[in-house]
């Protein structure tokens, strides 16, 4: 079996990840860039058939990526796609084994979820209305975001028969296709009736499976995810905010609820987190707050030193 043949054997695997196993297919280009990166750095190494394969070629892989400078973080995550592929191979018989058992990779840097200040969203909510550009659109992407927890994907691949507007809630389809009810507070609640209004007026359809979030000129096309992404930070710097994105957005909807005593399980299930230690992670980002805050204002607490 030659080294071209392990092209087949990624495709059958992407596959395998889409359909089987249900992944994302932000989760499925990840993988096939990880993989194809990692199948170049093979052939220029000689390998030249699948049954060479072992785990000093995994090793190998990850030492040049730490010689070309990438990050922890990023190893890790291609380590983690070597490990999906090396048992794939394994489960289809294409290897006798795993070469990934026993493997081990630099330790990725758990960062903290970043949020933003309550008065800083409230700054953001009045530039965009205040805006004299498309600020409906714009005021509501905020708004459910911020006000629902939303990511970015789940945002716009909303559809008019997602969403409930009398009940204020909304089915949205998460990470592994996964479906969960969330809810959006009044504000948003009349936005989306006059959204609805605006859409019907200008000819679009408002019923199914016809996507709420547009571009302009562009009939029966959906918003993307790198729009959100550039209207949420030019909102943001216009409000003064450097750093803040979609996800900004997200964390700060999981620590406000958080720090006002809404329950870590309901915070998971509206965030659509799998385990509960991912959603933990807000319960970190709540302590680092109160303690910046106490070293920051209390007389007593050494002069602003966090250390």
């Amino acid at each position: 079996m030659k080294i071209m043949n392990i092209f087949s054997h990624l495709d059958e695997f992407m596959l395998y990840i889409g359909s089987v196993m249900g992944r994302s297919n932000n989760t499925v280009v990840n993988y096939a860039v990880d993989l194809v990166q990692f199948a170049d750095y093979l052939g220029a190494s000689g390998i030249t058939s699948v049954e060479e394969l072992n785990q000093d070629c995994l090793r190998g892989f990850l030492r040049d990526l730490s010689g070309f400078g990438f990050s922890r973080n990023s190893i890790a995550r291609k380590l983690s796609s070597l490990r999906g592929f090396a048992r794939y191979l394994f489960k289809a018989r294409v290897l006798d084994r795993d070469i990934s058992v026993g493997l081990r990779g630099p330790k990725a840097v758990n960062s903290l979820p970043r949020a933003i200040a309550y008065e800083d969203i409230l700054k953001m909510f009045e530039y965009a209305a205040s805006a004299r550009k498309k600020n409906l659109r714009d005021s509501m992407i905020l708004e459910l975001l911020y006000g629902s927890g939303l990511r970015v994907n789940e945002l716009v691949s909303l559809t008019w028969e997602c969403v409930n507007i009398d009940e204020r809630e909304m089915r949205v389809i998460g990470k592994g296709s996964k479906e969960r009810l969330v809810y959006f507070g009044r504000t948003a609640q009349e936005m989306l009736r006059r959204w609805k209004i605006c859409a019907e007026s200008n000819g679009r359809l408002t019923v199914g499976d016809a996507p709420i979030f547009y571009p302009e000129k562009i009939n029966g096309k959906r918003l993307t995810a790198r729009t959100v992404d550039r209207i949420v930070v030019s909102i943001a710097q216009n409000a003064g905010l450097n750093g803040v994105t979609p996800h900004t957005l997200r964390h700060s909807f999981a620590t406000h609820m958080l720090e006002r005593g809404a329950p870590l399980r309901v915070i998971q299930e509206l965030l659509g987190h799998e385990s509960l230690a991912t959603t933990q992670r807000y319960l970190k980002i709540t302590v680092e707050q109160m303690k910046k805050s106490y070293m920051e204002t209390h007389p007593r607490s050494g002069g602003g030193q966090t250390e």
